[in-house]
C-alpha cells in the first residue's frame, strides 16, 4: 500500500471516530436547521406574547374613545351622556357645518392661531438654533434659560401673563408708558386678545422648536458647507442652499409636531379668557367651542360631531404638511 493510500485510510478512520454529537452540530445538517427554526418560532411567539398586553391597552385607549365619540355624534344626546337618545344620522354634522355664528368663526380662529404661532416659532427657533450651533462661552447657561418656559404648565403660564398684561397694574403697561407708548388692553380687548395669546404661545414654545432644530443641525455633515465656503458662498447662500435642504426632514417633523400641538391648544385659552373664549367669543377655537357645548350646554351629540370634524381637520393638516415636506426633500 502506498503512502498516499495509507494517509487516506487513516483520515477516513479518524472521521468515522468523530462522535455523533459533533457531526450533528454541523450547520449544514438537517437537525441543526430544524432546531434553528424552532428557536426562531419560539422567540417570535415570546415577543408577541410580551407585546400583546401593551398593544391591547393602547388599542383600547385609542379605539374605544374614537368609536364612542363617533357613535355619540350620530345621536341627539342631551343633558346626560347615558340618557336615552335616538340616532339622528348626520344631522349633528350638518348643524355644525351650517353654523356660521360659532363653528366657522371658531375654525377660522383655530387656523389663524395655529399658522401664526407655528410660523413665528419656526422662524425664531431656527434663528436661535443657528446662533447656538457653534459652541460659545456661556452656552450652557443660555440653554438652561431657554427651556424655562417649557417647565411651567400652560395654565400657570396663562395666569402669569394675566398679571403681566393687566391693563391697570401690569408691568407691561408700565414699561410701555415709560417708553412713551399708550396703555394697551391686551387680553381685555376683543381685537388684541388672539394676537396676544399667539405671542404668549410663541414665548412658551419657541424653545422647543429651537431644541429640535438644534438637534438636527448638530447631526449635519460639515463637508458640504465647507465646500460651499471654499467656492465663495456667503453665509446666507450657505444657509439657503446647503444647510436648509439638509435640515429639511428635521424641519418637517418639527413643523408637524408643533402644528398638531398648536391646533389642540385649550388650557391657556381657557385660563386667560374663560368659557366661550371671551365675552364676544374672540378667542374661541374649536377646542373651546366643543368644551362649551359639552359642559356648558350639555349638547353631547353636537359636541361629539364637532370633535369628529376637528379630528378630521387635524388629520388633513398633518397629511398636507407631510406631503409638502416630502416634496421639498425629494
Amino acid at each position: 500500500m502506498s503512502a498516499t493510500e495509507t494517509t487516506g485510510v487513516a483520515e477516513a478512520t479518524r472521521g468515522s471516530d468523530v462522535p455523533a454529537t459533533h457531526r450533528a452540530s454541523d450547520p449544514a445538517s438537517p437537525g441543526t436547521g430544524r432546531a434553528q427554526r424552532t428557536f426562531e418560532q419560539a422567540n417570535r411567539r415570546l415577543r408577541w406574547a410580551m407585546l400583546t398586553p401593551a398593544l391591547l391597552f393602547v388599542g383600547l385607549m385609542i379605539v374605544f374613545p374614537l368609536v364612542f365619540t363617533l357613535n355619540l355624534s350620530l345621536t341627539d344626546a342631551f343633558g346626560a351622556v347615558n340618557a336615552d337618545s335616538a340616532h339622528v344620522g348626520l344631522r349633528n354634522f350638518t348643524d355644525a357645518l351650517g353654523d356660521t355664528r360659532r363653528f366657522w368663526p371658531a375654525a377660522r380662529r383655530t387656523l389663524v392661531f395655529t399658522v401664526g404661532a407655528v410660523v413665528l416659532e419656526t422662524v425664531l427657533g431656527l434663528a436661535l438654533a443657528m446662533l447656538m450651533r457653534k459652541p460659545f462661552r456661556g452656552m450652557r447657561w443660555v440653554r438652561t434659560v431657554l427651556i424655562i418656559p417649557l417647565l411651567a404648565t400652560p395654565v400657570a403660564i396663562g395666569i402669569l401673563w394675566l398679571l403681566i398684561l393687566d391693563p391697570t397694574n401690569g408691568i407691561a403697561n408700565h414699561l410701555l408708558e415709560a417708553a412713551g407708548v399708550p396703555r394697551q388692553e391686551f387680553l381685555g380687548s376683543v381685537g388684541q386678545s388672539l394676537p396676544t395669546l399667539m405671542l404668549i404661545d410663541v414665548w412658551q414654545w419657541t424653545p422647543m422648536m429651537t431644541l429640535l432644530l438644534l438637534a438636527g443641525l448638530t447631526t449635519l455633515p460639515e463637508e458640504p458647507e465647507e465646500a460651499a465656503l471654499v467656492d465663495g458662498a456667503n453665509a446666507w447662500q450657505r444657509f439657503r442652499h446647503v444647510v436648509l435642504p439638509m435640515l429639511g426632514p428635521t424641519l418637517a417633523t418639527a413643523l408637524v409636531l408643533r402644528a398638531v400641538d398648536a391646533l389642540k391648544t385649550f388650557d391657556i385659552l381657557y385660563a386667560t379668557k374663560g368659557a366661550g373664549g371671551g365675552s364676544d367669543f374672540e378667542v374661541e377655537t374649536l377646542n373651546v367651542y366643543a368644551y362649551g357645548l359639552t359642559f356648558d350646554y350639555q349638547e353631547y351629540g353636537l359636541a361629539a360631531a364637532v370633535l369628529v370634524l376637528f379630528t378630521l381637520f387635524i388629520i388633513g393638516v398633518v397629511v398636507l404638511l407631510r406631503r409638502r415636506g416630502g416634496r421639498k426633500n425629494t
